[in-house]
Parts: C-alpha cells; structure tokens; sequence
C-alpha cells in the first residue's frame, strides 16, 4: 500500500510553527541559503587587484579546488539570480573565451606558478554546454594548459539538459569525456512540463529524460537536481515528480528550496514575479511539506542526505568539489565573471561586469574587485557555519584553523542546539541530528553577527532560540 507522504508531513509543519514561536524560524516563515559563505557573499566590501591576495599563504602550496564560470544560457530561468547573457552568437562567446584565457594567464603569472594543481574541478554557469562543441573543445584545451588535471579525482560539470541531446549533444559529451570529466549535475528543476515552462525552463520532460540516459550510456556520474516551492507546483504534482526521478537510475539527487531573495550578482525575475503576482506563491507551509515530503520519498527509494540537499545511494556519489569547499574549508579559486574564490583566510570575488571583466583582463589584473579579509571573530563563525550546515565540525581540524579549541567557544549556542534536539556531539565532531539538518539554513544564523542576520530582529518571536538573543 502507497504511503500517504502529504498526511505524513504534518508533524513536520506542526515542528515548524513550534520553531517559530522559539524564534528560530522568522515569523514569516522565509528562509536565506544561510551557510554558502560567512560573512554572506553580498555583503564584501570593494578591493583593489594588488590586495586581495595580499599575505595570502596557500595551505597546500599551488593546489586548489578550481571553479569555471560560463555565463551564458539559451534562456533566463524565473528563479535564477546570477548574472548572464542570454541566445548569444558565437562571437560573444568566443569573445568571452578569449577574456577568460587571459584572466587564467594573468592568475598564473601574478602567483607565480605554472600550473594549477587541481584537488577538484567545477564547471558552472550559466551553462558551461551553451558552449559549441567546437568552442569547448577551444576551452578545455585552454583551460589543461594552466590547471593541472592528472591527479583530479572528479572533474564536475553542471550542464542543461537541452544541451545534451541530438548530435550537438552527444559531441559535446565526448569532449567532456575526453578531457577527463566524469561527473553531471543535470539541472532539471522539474519533470512536469507545466511547471517547465513555468520556470522558462528550455527543455522539457522527455528532452531532461533523454539528456540523463545519454549521460549515463556514455559512463558519467549524473546528479539530477530539481526546485521545490516554484509557483505552480502542488504537493500532488511535486510528490509525482520525485518518484519519477528515483525510478530514471540516477544515483544522486540534489534538492533546492525556490530563493525569491537575491543571493547572487542579479536580481532574478522571480523577485519582480513575487510582486505582480503574490498569489501564485507557493505557501509557507505547503513548501515545507514538500520539503519534508522529499526526505520520506528519497529514503524509501534507498537515497541518503550525505551532503545537505544532496541524497546519494552512498558517500562515495558526492561533490568531492561541494565537500571540499563548505566541510574541509579547502582554498579553492575561481575564474570567470562573478566567480568567486573561497580561501582559507579570506574570500573573494570576481566583477559581474563583462565589460570591467574584460578590461581588467586586458590589463594584466585577476579579476577579483570584492574581498573580505576575515577577522579572527569572523574567521571563527565561518569555521562553524560552513562545515556544520553541510555535514558537521571535525574539531581537531577547527582547533587547527583557529589556535582553539571548538568546546571554548559559542557554548550557548552549541548547548541549544543540542537541548532541543537539533545536534549531537562527541569527543571528534559536532553535527546534525536528522531534526536539525532540516532547519539548517535557520540554524546556523545563531552564529551570525547581528548586522550580518538575513532578516531583521522584529521578524523573530522572542524565543529562546531567536538569533539576536545569543
């Protein structure tokens, strides 16, 4: 007999409204992708080129975790929030390539290094397969030229489905099979056509579905990924949809809750949407359901949260890129316009301006033009935000990063944490219980700084886990 997942969410919406009333949860019930950076990544002050590597010691001399951005797509997506250009000719692109050539010469030249040493390699966009065939082959060959791939252990790509079919298709994928890529995220966001065309999306069901059987008949590791809480979507559709996608042989499925604020260097269409039309908002509550609803399909299909948002049929089907990054606090740079560099003391980003992109790199200059120097205070937060909203804190590697160790510090908040359920700790790590992975985009804002909080004091009951009280 089917289980009836939509009843079964109810004590998790009930759990909600209770987080709310204890000031964890805004009384509006909004949420902010807390935990991707520390301080929040749009809140870095400007910096001149000469400064932002300024004292900058690697912790792995020459070796980083590389990220590529690629700013083009055939269309805007309703809910995205990076900038891009958009059905652009050859000629931008081939523009855009040469620019990003020459921003990988320059980085090189300025640390003075030949070559990159690649732990892990990103390509991102925008949609890195809006690219010809003939344009990332041009790329890739490039882009080895200065990043060392030999050692790479996964090379990932986040690709558009419409960008993987037909023959244009199949080309591109042998290109990225032949420069060593073995890792997909597909974004299909959807496997209802309604709700596709919703989104702006430019393929639909059968075109996603045909891009992931390609993927996988060529030997790639496929990651699908899909937006819950997008107007249009009801609890029946999204429940449909996800079953589909545990039954197409993926072994990775990655979740997003919609962001109608911008996080990103562009104001998605989305927020405007929001405005003109509020009542095709998806509720608060019927969001968290879907949320809740995933957790209980996933599992019974044998996927796992091994990352958050991330479900995988093992550890070993991860983003070694996303662990990395946001749980061993790796260095790892970035290339390309609004790309940024996370580093073990600092973190960085490129401008999202074509133009100052490319008369920077024309220049001679890294393109980075925002930088925050982290303070100890801040330096401290980010090693605790980051790792314990995406897996948990290894205190040995925290008392390594701060001279301290993890038991010194905030020992309010961990203390809460734990009294209502929401983390466990033992003598190696702090981390989530499977309560607290579901809120934690709310609750690691405990650690925020006041000024850095999503959203403002008068948002929050006064609980005892309201943020501005710690």
């Amino acid at each position: 007999m089917a289980r009836d997942y939509i009843a079964l969410s109810t004590p998790r919406w009930e759990e909600f409204q209770e987080f709310q009333r204890l000031g964890l949860i805004p009384k509006h019930g909004d949420f902010s992708p807390a935990g991707v950076h520390y301080p929040p990544i749009t809140n870095y002050p400007d910096c001149e080129p000469e400064d932002a590597y300024k004292d900058f010691q690697e912790v792995v001399p020459g070796e980083f975790d590389v990220y590529v951005h690629i700013p083009f797509c055939h269309r805007r997506c309703l809910f995205c929030h990076y900038p891009s250009h958009y059905n652009c000719g050859d000629e931008a692109k081939d523009t855009y390539l040469d620019h990003l050539e020459m921003e990988m010469q320059n980085w090189v030249r300025f640390r003075g290094v030949e070559q990159i040493k690649s732990r892990t390699i990103l390509m991102g966009g925008g949609t890195p397969t809006d690219l010809s065939p003939k344009q990332l082959e041009r790329f890739l060959t490039f882009f080895t030229k200065y990043v060392d791939i030999s050692r790479c252990p996964q090379f990932n790509w986040d690709v558009d489905p419409s960008t993987l079919v037909g023959e244009e298709g199949l080309e591109r994928l042998r290109i990225i099979k032949d420069f060593k890529g073995d890792r997909l995220t597909i974004g299909v966001q959807s496997l209802d056509d309604k709700i596709l065309k919703k989104m702006n999306r430019s393929h639909n069901a059968a075109t996603a579905k045909e891009s992931i059987e390609n993927c996988l008949k060529m030997g790639f590791k496929v990651n699908i990924e899909f937006i819950y809480g997008h107007p249009g979507e009801t609890l029946e559709n999204w429940q449909a949809v996800l079953e589909e996608a545990c039954s197409v042989g993926v072994r990775e499925i990655q979740l997003y809750r919609l962001k109608i604020e911008p996080y990103g260097d562009q104001e998605g269409t989305i927020k405007k949407f929001s405005g003109y039309h509020p009542d095709e908002l998806i509720s608060v509550e019927d969001t968290i359901r879907m949320k809740e609803m995933s957790v209980m399909i996933l599992e019974d299909h044998g996927y796992t949260e091994n990352l958050r948002r991330v479900f995988t049929k093992s550890k070993q089907d991860i983003s070694l890129y996303a662990y990395n990054q946001c749980c061993r606090l790796r260095d790892e740079v970035g290339f390309g316009l609004s790309a940024f560099s996370s580093l073990n003391d600092r973190f960085m980003i490129n401008t999202p301006s074509f133009e100052e992109y490319y008369r920077r790199t024309e220049s001679g200059l890294i393109a980075a033009n925002r930088c925050l120097h982290r303070n100890a205070d801040q330096q401290m937060r980010w090693c605790i935000i980051l790792p314990l909203k995406n897996y948990f804190i290894d205190k040995q590697l925290f008392k390594k990063m701060n001279g301290v160790p993890l038991e010194t510090v905030f020992q309010k908040q961990f203390q809460l944490l734990k009294e209502y359920g929401l983390a466990t700790e033992d003598d190696k790590k702090f981390q989530l219980t499977q309560k607290g992975a579901f809120y934690s985009d709310e609750l690691v804002h405990l650690f925020y700084e006041p000024q850095h909080q999503s959203f403002p004091a008068t948002d929050f009951a006064d609980g005892p886990l309201n943020p501005y009280c710690q």
